[in-house]
């Protein structure tokens, strides 16, 4: 009897090790790869980028940025209290997103949960930061799970003209959902600089890769894409700043779409709207904010001020539902934007995940969150 016990125990330890190393067996290509020792051109041009100094990436903005570097005091203890505040209080409703044509000659956008998002654009089809993982982790095994599903397959996706990268940090840039790409669409990445190292490591053959520097362009697909500034930072290992973030323009003959990535407020708002302005759709992130890295995320009002800025006719929130990332409750990003929208006499439009929305008939916002559980 003694023996069966131990040669069970053997055989449970084995089978956890085992699933282990099946969960683990991806961590090394998820942590990247450092650009500069991935080739000399393209470590060439990072040292050129106005926005490398010294080694890495910064923000060349003149207002300055707190960088995250240990977690604040207390943070474990946070984390442990209100945790039912920081999840939805009912199922998230999902919906199908529609498998018609693009509007023609007009904006549309499907949010599929956190940042990603496809916008059509004159006919033209954009995925912004596409994650589909589980988890935005270099590990199945551990970091925030999602709150509801993707509202499709990665694979029932129609043909995108082009895949868009704002930085690589896990909830914006996802292994997984890349490999998959690679697979199931023909259209190239749009990144920032550096970030064609991970791509390059993960599969993506070269000329589908667009590096841009902030205020370097690109035509792809008929649209017109400039890479202009944000107020972040990267990594994926515990070596920061090895690649450029950034936010996105993109502009048809007659419409404009503006993504933000992830950003704290800065001033460049105003610059990016009167050179590239104005905008049909603005896709704002709204959540994930906090009195402890107040410079790299903004909240819901810094985020109604960016839209103005911008010129935005109507503005589209990002970054909240999907994962807890921050001590904030659930529910807290978009109330305070509907607030604010409210009181400043902005549009805004709060869809479900996989919802479609046509800026020509953006329908008002129904506050459908409020009525879970």
């Amino acid at each position: 009897m003694a023996g069966f016990r131990t040669a069970r125990r053997i055989l449970v330890g084995g089978a956890a090790l085992a699933a282990a190393g099946w969960a683990l067996r991806d961590v090394p290509a998820e942590l990247g790869v450092r650009p500069l020792t991935s080739g000399p051109e393209r470590a060439a041009r990072i040292r050129r980028s106005p926005q490398f100094r010294d080694g890495a990436f910064v923000n060349t903005m003149p207002e300055g940025t707190a960088m995250i570097t240990t977690p604040p005091v207390g943070l474990l203890g946070e984390l442990a209290k209100d945790k039912e505040l920081r999840r939805p209080p009912g199922r998230i409703p999902v919906r199908i997103p529609p498998a018609d044509a693009p509007p023609a000659d007009g904006v549309r956008a499907v949010w599929y949960g956190h940042a990603s998002t496809l916008v059509e654009i004159e006919g033209r089809r954009v995925l912004f930061d596409p994650v589909w993982s589980r988890r935005p982790s270099p590990t199945r095994l551990v970091g925030p799970k999602r709150h509801h599903e993707p509202p499709v397959g990665l694979g029932a996706l129609p043909q995108v003209d082009a895949v868009v990268i704002s930085h690589d940090h896990y909830d914006h840039l996802d292994l997984a959902t890349v490999r998959t790409l690679i697979r199931t669409q023909k259209a190239p990445f749009l990144v920032p600089l550096g970030i064609g190292a991970h791509l390059e490591r993960w599969g993506v053959p070269a000329y589908r890769i667009v590096e841009l520097d902030w205020d370097e362009e690109a035509v792809v697909g008929g649209l017109r894409f400039v890479a202009t500034a944000a107020r972040h930072f990267s990594g994926r290992t515990f070596f920061r700043n090895d690649t450029l973030w950034g936010s996105w323009v993109v502009a048809g003959a007659a419409k404009r779409v503006f993504y933000a990535g992830d950003s704290g407020y800065f001033e460049g708002y105003k610059g990016i709207g009167a050179a590239h302005g104005p905008f049909d759709l603005t896709l704002m992130p709204i959540g994930a904010y906090s009195p402890a890295w107040p410079d790299v995320h903004m909240n819901p009002e810094e985020a109604v001020n960016a839209h103005l800025d911008l010129g935005g006719r109507l503005m589209l929130p990002v970054h909240w539902a999907t994962f807890t990332l921050a001590l904030h409750p659930w529910s807290e990003p978009v109330d305070r934007l509907w607030r604010e929208a409210k009181a400043r006499d902005v549009r805004i439009v709060v869809p479900r995940p996989g919802e479609a929305v046509d800026t020509a008939a953006a329908p008002a916002v129904d506050g459908w969150w409020e009525t879970l559980g």
